[in-house]
C-alpha cells in the first residue's frame, strides 16, 4: 500500500542509533561527526518505490560525497513476514544496485518508531548541527528518471552545503508503508 511520508519536526535533533550495517560492522552517528551533511534514508529490498529511485540515491551520493554528505539507509521491515527484506538480502540488494553508502538493519524497529518513519523511501537530511531542514521527497517523478523535472532532494542539499535555508516547499516522500512487526 501506498503512503505519504508523515510532517517531519523541522529543525529537530537527529536522532543517535547503533545498529549492523551489510559490512558486519556495528554504526552510529559519531562516526560522522567531520560530514557537513546526513542523510537518513528509511528503505528496503522489496519496495518498488526504492527500487525505481535507488539509482538516484546511489548519483545523489556519488555527486556530493567529496563535499561532506553521507546517505545512510536503514531498513527497518520486519523480515519474518517480508523475507525478501532479511540481513542476507541486504547485502545481495546493496550488490545488485551498487550503493555506495551504509546500509543498516534496524531489527527491532525502535528507531524508525523514533523517527516517525512511515514509508520506504523516508528521507531526512539534517545540516552540520544535525537538524532536521529537509524532510521529503527525491525529486517530482519515482517512477521514472526521464520526467523529472525538479530535483529537490538535490535542491535542498545545494542550499545547505551553501548555508542557505531551503526555500522550496517539502512535498512527502511515496512509498511502501513500512513493515511493522
Amino acid at each position: 500500500m501506498a503512503l505519504e511520508s508523515k510532517k517531519g519536526s523541522l529543525n529537530s535533533k537527529i536522532i543517535d542509533f547503533n545498529l549492523l550495517g551489510i559490512d558486519n560492522n556495528y554504526h552510529s552517528l559519531k562516526e560522522y561527526d567531520n560530514e557537513k551533511i546526513l542523510i537518513i534514508i528509511f528503505m528496503c529490498n522489496h519496495c518498488p518505490y526504492v527500487k525505481a529511485v535507488i539509482g538516484r540515491l546511489v548519483e545523489i551520493q556519488n555527486k556530493y560525497l567529496d563535499k561532506g554528505v553521507k546517505l545512510i539507509g536503514i531498513n527497518p521491515n520486519d523480515e519474518i513476514t517480508y523475507p525478501e527484506d532479511s540481513f542476507e538480502n541486504m547485502k545481495l540488494f546493496a550488490k545488485e544496485y551498487n550503493i555506495n553508502f551504509l546500509y543498516l538493519r534496524d531489527e527491532t524497529q525502535n528507531i524508525a518508531k523514533e523517527y516517525d518513519a512511515a514509508c520506504t523511501p523516508d528521507i531526512y537530511v539534517y545540516d552540520n548541527n544535525r537538524f532536521l531542514k529537509y524532510h521529503g521527497r527525491i525529486d517530482d517523478n519515482w517512477k521514472d528518471e526521464n520526467l523529472v523535472t525538479q530535483k529537490e532532494l538535490e535542491n535542498a542539499i545545494d542550499f545547505l552545503l551553501a548555508g542557505e535555508n531551503i526555500e522550496s516547499d517539502q512535498l512527502p516522500s511515496l512509498g511502501c508503508s513500512i513493515k511493522w512487526k
